[in-house]
This record gives C-alpha cells, sequence and structure tokens, in this order.
C-alpha cells in the first residue's frame, strides 16, 4: 500500500472507531416540528423572545424554523437559534456502515464488474474458468481494489 492508502485506512479506521462511540440520543431522530420548535416550545419561549435572544426579527425565528422542517435551514442560523436556546448544535454526517465495509463494497463492486468483462472475453474464447477459481480472483481483485483505495474507487458511477 501506499502511504496515502496507508493514511486513508487509519482515517478510516479512526472515524468507524468514533461513530461506533456516538451516543444514539444524539442521534434521534428530528421532532416533526423541528429541533428549534421542539425545545422553544419546551423552554415555554414565544417566537418573539427567542427572536430577541437571537438578535433577530420574530419572522427571521419563523423562517429558521421552517426551514430546519424543510431541510433549508443553514447551519449558521441554526447555531445562532442554539446559542439563543442554550444549546450546542452538533453537526454529523454518520455513515449507514462503516467505512472500511463502504470501501469493500466499492472495491467489491468494480472487481466484479471487471472480472465479468473478462469472464465473458474467455468464454467466447471457450477459456473460461472454473468457479471456485472466478470466485478466488473475485476475492483478490476486490482486496487489490479496496488495498489501493483512493480516488478510483468512485470515478466510476
Amino acid at each position: 500500500m501506499t502511504d496515502q492508502a496507508d493514511q486513508a485506512a487509519l482515517a478510516r479506521k479512526h472515524l468507524d472507531r468514533q461513530f461506533t462511540a456516538l451516543d444514539p440520543v444524539l442521534l434521534a431522530p428530528r421532532p416533526p416540528r423541528g429541533w428549534v420548535r421542539a425545545i422553544r416550545d419546551a423552554l415555554g419561549m414565544t417566537v418573539r423572545q427567542l427572536g430577541a435572544r437571537m438578535g433577530k426579527s420574530h419572522s427571521t425565528v419563523g423562517a429558521v424554523e421552517q426551514g430546519e422542517v424543510a431541510g433549508t435551514v443553514t447551519l449558521a442560523g441554526l447555531r445562532k437559534a442554539a446559542e439563543a436556546l442554550d444549546c450546542t448544535l452538533h453537526y454529523v454526517l454518520v455513515p449507514n456502515k462503516p467505512l472500511a465495509a463502504l470501501v469493500h463494497d466499492r472495491a467489491r463492486t468494480l472487481a466484479e464488474a471487471q472480472l465479468s468483462r473478462v469472464h465473458h472475453t474467455m468464454r467466447l474464447e471457450d477459456q473460461a474458468v472454473s468457479g471456485a477459481d472466478l470466485a478466488a480472483e473475485l476475492d483478490r481483485l476486490t482486496d487489490d481494489y479496496a488495498k489501493r483505495g483512493g480516488r478510483r474507487l468512485w470515478d466510476q458511477p
């Protein structure tokens, strides 16, 4: 492996460890009317009161709350609302499965595509290999792609 591939593998391992340590409470689904509205309501705070704490108009607060539900709110707007509510904004992208698994799955997809093309040509030339040899080559190619990693994994759709 190259130094760059080693660094990427180490970064994946480190991030995967962080993701497994995340508190599930922090990853709870957003309330239907958004976090800002839910916390504001729970505190018994009006839109005008939150606006005053944010140094913004009540219409800006309404836009932040609506934007959160619609998915159009900015991080800056959320951060300002969080601070005014005496909260901390946590921004995190959480992979649906470990990053190492994402890389392996992508490597497998590329290996299958390459092997499929080669195997098709070999069959046409009556040189097809056995199922066990094909499976071993698929594993070898997958490992090779995964070890090399990097941008090449993601060039093709």
